[in-house]
């Protein structure tokens, strides 16, 4: 398989410097900015397997390039996991909803973000097996990591697209947020609960074609289940 490559959005040398240097040996095909914009040209010249973004850079901001990222087709099913000083838990709600996949608040430690990165790059990355599962007129394809709505493809995130194919492998099953976190993001994630809600509402709406009815089904006091439509 060939070496991932990662995009680093990181305004502060220093921190740049030791970043690409870690990911580089760990077999990383890395480039790096500290302007928004640039980032911008450099994800739609070349689409990155990842990317890493800080919040407070030169020209466009973090959050702006995140949104702007995710509205671009190309660009809209990368993973990026955002970098800040912001400790606010409204803040880090604001990156998730912005459509950010992961969340890092300053100073971190270089070797837990490998670890992050490493985590999302198994997710993102299987070997890739199995056959398309449809339910209703959802049909979705995880050999072409593709998914369908009445003949109209969807556009999904790689966290909506992971909570998706869960939701789907077990229609009518209710799922509590903690099997959500478990089944998604791992046992290992140190994610908030609450970081399930946010992931369902963008689920929600990626799905939403045209008057079709919607599939997710909230269960007051127990969790989420899919049903078929």
């Amino acid at each position: 398989m060939s070496a991932a490559k990662l995009l680093l959005v990181e305004d502060d040398p220093s921190l740049s410097e030791l970043l690409e240097f870690r990911f580089k040996n760990e077999g990383y095909d890395v480039r790096a900015t500290s302007d928004g914009d640039e980032a911008l040209m450099l994800a739609a010249e070349d689409v990155p397997d990842l990317i890493i973004l800080d919040w407070m850079i030169e020209g466009t901001s973090g959050i702006e390039v995140c949104r702007q990222l995710r509205r671009a087709k190309d660009t809209a099913h990368v993973p990026i996991i955002m970098l800040t000083a912001r400790e606010a838990e409204d803040d880090r709600i604001r990156g998730l909803d912005t459509g950010a996949d992961d969340y890092l608040t300053k100073p971190f430690s270089p070797r837990e973000l490998l670890a992050r990165v490493s985590a999302v790059m198994r997710r993102v990355r299987p070997a890739l097996a199995g056959e398309t599962i449809e339910l209703g007129d959802i049909k979705l394809d995880p050999v072409a990591h593709r998914v369908e709505r009445r003949g109209r493809t969807l556009q999904l995130g790689p966290t909506e697209y992971r909570l998706l194919k869960f939701f789907m492998e077990s229609p009518g099953r209710v799922f509590s947020r903690g099997q959500l976190l478990d089944g998604v993001w791992g046992t290992e994630s140190d994610i908030e609960l609450r970081t399930v809600d946010v992931h369902i509402r963008r689920l929600r709406k990626a799905i939403t074609v045209d008057d079709a009815k919607d599939p997710i089904r909230t269960v007051r006091s127990a969790g989420y289940s899919i049903e078929s439509t």
